[in-house]
């Protein structure tokens, strides 16, 4: 008998898909930026990485901010090594749809992404983003530091405070230490930027971060 996962549950570990040990092949070059979206990244620069929906509107919310050097999309916060984007839309890896985001913290602050985060999504539905509904579209921020740790958790205080003021929920979005960033498919990077008419489900609550 196969297991089928309830795709608005996030699926145990011992449930999850095997997964594979070779890493998706990418060109690794940003189609805007020109950089590269895989390490290693100039000094001093920092990661920062995000799930508020589906990865391909998520991506270009940041991919043209001062100071960031590239982003990119693929599956974190799950079991299963090297998933596919299949296997993740079927629920049975855990993984989120997530952005990476590689910036130069002397030109624009993690605060500054944290803001733009908040305001893109709505991060108060659970295990759905508007229409797509299932694990992989969940709020979340994956921290590389106790600092960013920090912040996130400061910036959810303040972004719930706005949100109740306007009559609206409570946030879902799971704060967490990144885990293994395994990078997706090649046609989702800059997908919106490959694909300018491209399908874009996300929408914030019209609330801003103070």
């Amino acid at each position: 008998m196969s297991f089928m996962p309830e795709k608005s549950k996030m699926i145990k570990a011992e449930n999850a898909l095997p997964g594979r040990d070779s890493a998706m092949q990418i060109s690794a070059s940003h189609t805007l930026t020109h950089n590269k979206m895989t390490p290693p990244f100039p000094e001093g620069h920092q990661q920062a990485m995000f799930g508020l929906g589906c990865f391909w509107g998520a991506e270009r919310k940041f991919w043209s901010l001062p100071g960031v050097y590239a982003s990119a999309v693929g599956y974190s916060a799950g079991y299963t090594p090297n998933p596919t984007y299949q296997e993740v839309c079927s629920g049975s890896t855990g993984h989120n749809e997530a952005v990476l985001v590689i910036y130069d913290p002397t030109q624009i602050e993690y605060n500054a992404l944290l803001k733009i985060f908040w305001e893109a999504h709505n991060p108060t539905q659970g295990m759905r983003q508007g229409n797509d509904a299932g694990t992989q579209y969940r709020s979340g921020i994956y921290t590389y530091n106790d600092d960013q740790q920090k912040l996130a958790e400061q910036s959810k205080e303040r972004f719930q405070s706005a949100l109740s003021k306007q009559g609206l929920g409570d946030i879902t979005t799971e704060i967490q230490p990144a885990s293994a960033f395994y990078y997706a498919e090649e046609y989702h990077q800059q997908y919106l930027d490959k694909n300018p008419n491209g399908y874009c489900g996300l929408g914030g609550c019209g609330v801003l971060l103070d």
